[in-house]
């Protein structure tokens, strides 16, 4: 497979770009008789070659849009979505280039993304026919190591997606997705109906083809554990927004931002400890009609009135650590919101006072 890549010089501005780059998108759904709705209100992140990147956070956060936009299934009303150093187009009725098809998807529930009226090996050759990349008297053989690769018995090719279970299912739906010998794939919520040992097994199975391939993954989950162990890094994401980015270890070490620090804390812990896990208070706004200044402000004990009135941009204050988030505003001096806003002689605390 032919999935290596190597850093190109983007069109845009002259910046060097990643293999999958979002910037300031923002996407809006429009609603009769109500208005609209940004259900994206200007996220940005990459994914490098080789590389797992989570995107997570609670439901209605935008998580499953950013996954559609990312591949060209929704149009953004702003930002640019660049893939292999070139703007991606969104898609349309014409056929995607070649290029562009290295670009796949693996969707949430794999029975309703499989034709049940067809056999697996025809699912997995469409991409082989339809892009001309194996030769006819080859694709039987490539459709058996496809299936091999994903843990499957070569035999699978002459069944019909309901002689499988779900997470059987979805690796077929991985290897439908590994036969458009792809550098970037975008795996929308895949884990979330298999049961925990399913769930495990193709967590592994796209740690390993993430090494072995060299092949990007944007991983969208609400399972906070399941992208801990198989992340590199961890965007999180709410109301629209992506307000806090790290490394995955330094993000559970050490969480810069507010809710970020609630996430990780609602987290439960088979060995029972540091108690029992906390809630997040209160509930997700509305996103047509979000809070002033920093959308999580409402649910935020930290919150000052800085907080209600400016949102905070999202900045670099560490090497590879992003936060959106007024309490972090001196770089170098990272520290979790806890103890910012509870430690002696905080600013902040005297802010908020």
């Amino acid at each position: 497979m032919s999935a290596g890549f190597r850093r190109t010089r983007g069109r845009a501005k002259g910046a060097f770009v990643s293999l999958l780059e979002l910037r300031d998108i923002e996407v809006e759904y429009l609603r009769a008789g109500h208005g609209g709705v940004r259900a994206v209100a200007g996220a940005s992140l990459s994914v490098d070659a080789g590389q797992v990147v989570g995107l997570v956070g609670e439901t209605g956060c935008g998580k499953s849009t950013v996954a559609r936009a990312a591949v060209g299934l929704l149009t953004p009303t702003a930002g640019s979505i660049w893939f292999e150093g070139r703007e991606l187009q969104p898609l349309s009725r014409r056929a995607r280039s070649r290029r562009d098809a290295r670009l796949q998807m693996v969707f949430q529930n794999p029975l309703s993304s499989l034709n049940p009226r067809r056999r697996v090996g025809d699912q997995i050759a469409d991409a082989m026919t339809i892009l001309g990349l194996v030769p006819a008297e080859q694709r039987r053989s490539r459709i058996a190591d496809l299936l091999e690769q994903v843990g499957l018995s070569s035999d699978a090719a002459n069944r019909f997606p309901h002689e499988y279970s779900g997470g059987q299912l979805q690796r077929i739906s991985i290897a439908r997705a590994l036969a458009a010998e792809p550098s970037m794939i975008v795996l929308d919520e895949p884990l979330s109906s298999l049961d925990a040992s399913a769930q495990a097994q193709v967590a592994n199975l796209l740690r390993r083809l993430a090494r072995e391939l060299h092949v990007g993954l944007l991983l969208i989950s609400h399972d906070l554990m399941i992208v801990r162990h198989i992340a590199d890094v961890v965007s999180v994401m709410y109301l629209g927004l992506v307000v806090e980015s790290a490394p995955t270890r330094q993000l559970w070490t050490l969480p810069l931002h507010p809710y970020t620090e609630g996430l990780i804390a609602a987290i439960p812990r088979a060995d029972g400890t540091n108690g029992l896990p906390r809630e997040l208070p209160g509930e997700v706004p509305d996103p047509a009609h979000p809070p002033a200044g920093c959308r999580f402000n409402p649910r935020c004990p930290y919150a000052v009135d800085r907080c209600r009135i400016e949102q905070p941009p999202l900045l670099e204050i560490a090497d590879g650590r992003r936060v959106a988030c007024w309490l972090q505003d001196a770089p170098g001096s990272e520290r979790r919101p806890s103890e910012i806003r509870f430690g002696r002689g905080s600013a902040v605390q005297d802010a908020g006072s």
